[in-house]
């Protein structure tokens, strides 16, 4: 085993071009060997009226937050799915904002925020200093152990509206950005689609600042059609895409000319990020879109003209079925057939259309439908690198906890880790998000291969057994601790029991569970753990009491991750 190339990566010793360069692990056993190809699961949108176990609420909470924790997870049995669902969508107070953390972002103390504070033009130190905050920071939400849906929606949109930081690099962008898809996550798709269209951030990285009368700039309208709003669908002729014409997306260019951005790198006092309609560059001629929008004509309508056009592509019950279709890949599983469609997308569909687009009305209904809960439906999907990375983390009960320097550059070395095994926050590979959750046929398999893999491994051997270190703070799981919320560890068989199911999504086979108790107890017998553990609750404080129990419990959780289905949600 090799725990310094990954331990030099979080630590900030080593670049992630070099650590791919040093992978040594061979013949892991892939994740996707242990998802096979389902057969549709023959359930809809019907209300769950099943028992309400462990199993209902892990797979609930682990496919809605990031980590599953046992304490969350007992909340959930006691008080059943609508009060879970319920508190999943229940709207929280704002997060506070990102902090300066460095003495490169100056003009702001260590331990103020940066948003409002005016930039210092050409000190690329100071851009890089926020980038780095805003990156921190948004991995800490992730991080935050909050018992709801919010941080999981704000990703989907992310991932939806993608925008990349290397492109527009001014962090207050980033941030006025993701507070809109956070402020919104759960409210109306097609009112969310119309801020997005002005935003600051998506108006400097979709080029709409250069779209203006005389000379249309067609690069935002194609992405508001294709990927933003209504889909493509199959070619029927030539430009003719079933739900849109390549006429569509001239004219839409057109509707949306006259939109700057406000305050890129801006150095003067008070001039907050925002956008503005500039009259005479808007294109004031009448626009006629294409029989797939029922030869409508647009009329000059200035600044309302924009949000009058999406209301036109919103009016297409398409755009129900294409968003739905985008939440059911993030949270059930990627293959959508036939009977999917007609089963589950459709009802969505029609329910969301019946709602207005507000978004909370069908993610209720997904979450608490007969199919999200089909067996077929559960272990189904490979763990994502945020998911993964952050999941260990969390469930496993990982603190963070020094100062401000040291907790904000811990975040940001997980951050770069996620980016290293291919999920990196704020740089999407393109406009159309990540590939494992669009682009068939291998979907979310893409996550796991000869490069990602061995890294995912070296990750949990890492945090299994030895942890790691950043700025005097040492970060590593205390599985004493973790172990003693289990209902009974002292018994070898019950704490690998409750271990699998808490950390994997399907029992494992009696082969498995006799492999993990060899690295619990290496030829030992069952009471030998009984009797080392009992000592050590006995007497906590003996160093050499401690030290044998944690080695064993970390012996037998790295391996435990080594398994396929660790990598499973």
């Amino acid at each position: 085993m090799k725990q310094d190339l990954v331990k030099d990566l979080l630590e900030g010793r080593l670049s992630q071009d070099d650590a791919l360069a040093q992978l040594d692990y061979s013949q892991i056993e892939s994740p996707s060997e242990a998802v096979s190809m389902r057969p549709p699961p023959d359930t809809g949108t019907a209300t769950y009226t099943g028992e309400w176990t462990a199993a209902q609420a892990k797979h609930l909470l682990q496919r809605t937050t990031f980590g599953a924790t046992k304490e969350k997870i007992q909340q959930s049995v006691a008080n059943g799915m609508s009060w879970t669902i319920d508190k999943l969508l229940e709207e929280l107070p704002a997060p506070s904002p990102p902090l300066a953390y460095t003495e490169q972002d100056i003009d702001v103390a260590i331990g103020d925020t940066w948003i409002n504070t005016p930039v210092v033009r050409g000190n690329n130190a100071q851009y890089a200093s926020r980038r780095r905050s805003m990156r921190s920071w948004h991995t800490g939400r992730l991080l935050s152990g909050e018992f709801n849906l919010r941080e999981k929606m704000t990703l989907f949109w992310h991932n939806h509206f993608a925008v990349e930081d290397v492109v527009v690099i001014d962090a207050r962008f980033q941030y006025t950005y993701l507070k809109t898809l956070r402020d919104n996550c759960f409210g109306n798709f097609r009112e969310l689609c119309k801020s997005i269209t002005v935003d600051a951030m998506m108006l400097r990285y979709l080029n709409g600042r250069q779209n203006r009368a005389g000379s249309p700039n067609e690069n935002y309208a194609r992405e508001l059609l294709e990927l933003f709003s209504i889909g493509k669908g199959p070619q029927v002729a030539d430009g003719d895409y079933t739900n849109y014409t390549e006429e569509d997306v001239r004219e839409m260019a057109r509707v949306l000319t006259g939109w700057r951005d406000v305050g890129y790198l801006s150095e003067t006092p008070g001039e907050e990020v925002s956008s503005r309609f500039i009259r005479n560059r808007h294109d004031r001629e009448s626009k006629t879109l294409s029989h797939r929008f029922d030869n409508v004509t647009i009329e000059n309508m200035d600044e309302l003209e924009y949000a009058h056009a999406i209301d036109i592509i919103f009016a297409k019950k398409e755009c129900a079925r294409f968003i739905c279709r985008k939440l059911y890949r993030w949270f059930v599983y990627y293959e959508i057939t036939d009977v999917e469609e007609m089963q589950v997308i459709e009802p969505m569909a029609d329910a969301l259309v019946a709602a207005d687009y507000e978004i909370e009305s069908v993610l209720r209904i997904l979450l608490q439908s007969e199919h999200f809960y089909d067996p077929l439906n559960c272990g189904c999907m490979i763990k994502s690198p945020i998911d993964f990375v952050n999941n260990l983390l969390t469930q496993l009960d990982v603190s963070i906890d020094g100062t401000i320097q040291q907790t904000y550059t811990t975040w940001f070395r997980i951050y770069q880790y996620t980016a290293t095994i291919q999920q990196q926050i704020f740089q999407p590979p393109n406009v159309a998000g990540w590939a494992p959750y669009y682009q068939a046929p291998g979907y979310y398999r893409l996550w796991t291969n000869s490069v990602t893999l061995p890294m995912r491994i070296q990750y949990t051997d890492l945090m299994t057994l030895i942890g790691f270190r950043v700025l005097g703070l040492t970060i590593q799981i205390d599985f004493l601790d973790h172990i003693s919320r289990y209902d009974n560890p002292t018994d070898p068989n019950d704490l690998i029991d409750e271990a699998i199911a808490l950390h994997c999504p399907k029992d494992f086979t009696e082969e498995q569970k006799t492999f993990l108790k060899s690295a619990l107890l290496p030829g030992l017998p069952d009471f030998e753990w009984t009797v080392e553990y009992g000592e050590y609750l006995g007497n906590p404080s003996d160093e050499g009491l401690s030290r044998a129990v944690h080695t064993k419990l970390r012996l037998f959780f790295r391996t435990l991750m080594l398994h396929p289905e660790y990598h499973l949600s």
